[in-house]
């Protein structure tokens, strides 16, 4: 709870990893084989296994010069009728562009925060954690925020998933 309302989101869900928060998310959104999610050519090998592990097949957008993060415009230009998701990722610790909502919100698209490496950025005075239809975090003990081994949260404020997330949490 203490992590949720401190990232803005109404719920926060704990889990074994990162990378697992990724999985479950996608997982419960009922992204797999035949889906596409995008997701950024610069990230750990998580974002894409996640991907993979349901089945779905992740496309790899360009990144912004600038900030290393997801290209909002090359997003646009990878969306086909097979896109269920972008994955977008906070690298280190700068949050990627708020465009990127408008731009799945526009086309129906889920977008997911790997906020892994982000504890605590802000965009625009909103927590990283709050941007996205729902966050996975790292508490890897090499991240900012860290766990005595490995440790993972999800943080959404859509109550379906959160019912779901609590389910397979159980």
């Amino acid at each position: 709870e203490e992590f949720a309302s401190w990232c803005g989101a109404e719920t926060a869900v704990p889990c074994q990893s990162g990378s697992a928060a990724l999985w479950a998310v996608l997982r419960l959104l009922d992204i797999g084989p035949g889906d596409e999610v995008i997701i950024p050519s610069l990230t750990f090998i998580a974002t894409a296994t996640s991907v993979s592990l349901t089945g779905a097949t992740p496309i790899f957008a360009d990144v912004e010069a600038d900030y290393w993060c997801i290209c909002p415009n090359d997003v646009e230009k990878l969306i086909t009728s097979r896109t269920k998701a972008v994955i977008g990722v906070h690298l280190f610790g700068q949050p990627f562009s708020s465009r990127l909502k408008e731009i799945c919100n526009a086309n129906n698209l889920v977008l997911i925060e790997d906020a892994a490496q982000a504890h605590g950025a802000m965009y625009k005075n909103k927590m990283v954690g709050n941007l996205g239809d729902a966050a996975a975090f790292s508490f890897y003990p090499t991240k900012n925020i860290g766990a005595f081994g490995d440790a993972g949260a999800i943080t959404t404020n859509n109550k379906k998933l959160y019912k779901r997330l609590l389910m397979l949490h159980q």
